[in-house]
């Protein structure tokens, strides 16, 4: 990545606020869907992270 110029920007151990709003929508996502489910492979699990995305985006409500 240096290479190519991009710097890595790791905010740090207790940062959570700087990104509240990304660690909300994983807190929801595990709470509600992903911690409910027995996967039994990667591509389910992918699969239905991107179903809860579409239900969080547009018939979830906030």
């Amino acid at each position: 990545l240096k290479n190519l110029g991009i710097t890595i920007s790791i905010d740090g151990k207790g940062r959570a606020i700087d990104n509240i709003c990304i660690e909300r929508f994983w807190r929801s996502a595990k709470v509600e869907r992903i911690y409910l489910n027995a996967y039994q492979s990667i591509s389910e699990i992918v699969t239905d992270v991107d179903d809860y995305i579409e239900f969080y985006n547009y018939k979830r409500f906030h």
